[in-house]
């Protein structure tokens, strides 16, 4: 991203912002700017770091969306809907800005969760670590942000390869409570947001067995099908076959026609895990 680049120029300005705040530790700019595949609309993701104990004042807060906030547009403050965070329209580029505020020994046990002690999610089993490892760090007080990315920097464990399919396999359709198995019963009954709820859950399953696979760091939810059929490992027609299992979930749908495209799907997920030694 080019110095005179509007966005980087706004994110900077609000950073040094927060950087005059003694109790902020570190500025990063997150999300899909960071990781250079962004759309002209694309928001300003900034994370703002300050110990739980000792958290940005509301005040503060207040006060930098005063100074640099559309006077036009709303601002929300400490809204609490995922991590505690700001949102407002940046006056001078016309983007969203969407501030989070973190804990640092939080997002450093995130780290350790998955490289140290190996734990895999049900679904975005890496995207916190996918997070720091491609944040640019806007400002540093002590070299904490810089320390937490070099640890963040490690290769991808195998045994965290292993819990994520451990743990998300099973899911798609062997385990009791399985995705597939809840997507039929859903399809039986006619419940089409059931369905829509279920056949998510299986794809985010999916796609974290398919990043893990490939020892890719998760990165989110933005964009997932092209990342994913761009990964060197991915079952033949990967695109294609999920694009076919959507279309047939869109009803009215024929019952054996999604539950047929489910199985053409994991099939060839199966089929990627036994050529990787991860299922006999």
């Amino acid at each position: 991203m080019a110095d005179a680049d509007p966005a980087l120029v706004s994110a900077r300005r609000i950073a040094a912002a927060f950087a005059s705040l003694p109790r902020v530790q570190a500025v990063a700019l997150g999300g899909s700017r960071a990781d250079r595949r962004f759309g002209e609309d694309s928001d300003l993701d900034l994370y703002v770091y300050a110990v739980a104990e000792a958290p940005v004042p509301l005040d503060a807060r207040r006060a930098i969306a005063a100074a640099y906030a559309d006077p036009r547009r709303p601002v929300e403050l400490d809204n609490r809907f995922w991590e505690p965070g700001d949102e407002w329209v940046d006056a001078e580029s016309g983007l969203a800005v969407d501030i989070m505020y973190r804990d640092p020994a939080w997002i450093e046990d995130e780290i350790a969760r998955v490289l140290d002690r190996h734990q895999a999610s049900v679904g975005y089993s890496t995207a916190l670590w996918h997070n720091v490892r491609r944040s640019a760090p806007l400002f540093d007080r002590e070299g904490w942000f810089a320390r937490l990315q070099t640890e963040a920097a490690r290769p991808y464990p195998d045994a965290l390869r292993r819990a994520i399919v451990a743990k998300n396999h099973p899911l798609l359709r062997t385990a009791n409570g399985a995705f597939l198995r809840q997507i039929e019963k859903t399809l039986a009954r006619g419940d089409a947001v059931a369905v829509n709820h279920r056949l998510a859950a299986l794809l985010a399953s999916v796609f974290d067995i398919l990043f893990a696979l490939n020892r890719e760091t998760h990165p989110g939810e933005k964009r997932l099908l092209e990342r994913a059929t761009a990964l060197p490992v991915v079952p033949p027609e990967f695109g294609p076959l999920v694009d076919d299992l959507l279309r047939l979930t869109a009803p009215p749908f024929d019952r054996l026609a999604v539950v047929a495209a489910a199985h053409r799907l994991l099939d060839g997920v199966d089929a990627l895990l036994v050529d990787q030694g991860l299922m006999a």
